[in-house]
């Protein structure tokens, strides 16, 4: 299994922040099976301000231009993505169109 880390923020709006939060309290099940279905196995998202920090752990076939692919053919995740994008923006080093951003490990203890 590996780990992904990635990053984004949300547009800096309490009320938005809040609704964002409800929409991930409860989300579709069309969005649940695709992230199941592209071998993403465990997923959380962390918050603090506006700023968003996802920790995925993946199967050794996951790969994020197949999780693309399998997202573009998906009406529903589609739309789920067109209404995250009302609360989310990109990282200010952003290239456009890009959102979830990866991050670089730069520690870890114990240290391998």
């Amino acid at each position: 299994m590996k780990r992904h880390c990635l990053a984004l923020d949300l547009k800096n709006d309490e009320a938005l922040i809040a609704s964002y939060e409800k929409y991930h309290r409860n989300v579709w099940p069309a969005v649940l099976d695709s992230l199941n279905n592209s071998g993403i196995e465990h997923m959380e998202i962390y918050r603090i301000s506006n700023r968003l920090f996802m920790i995925i752990e993946v199967e050794d076939s996951f790969s994020f231009e197949k999780k693309g692919q399998m997202d573009a053919d998906n009406t529903k995740v589609q739309e789920w993505e067109v209404l995250m994008w009302k609360y989310q923006q990109a990282l200010p080093i952003a290239k456009p169109g890009e959102k979830w951003l990866p991050m670089e490990k730069i520690f870890e203890f114990p240290v391998q």
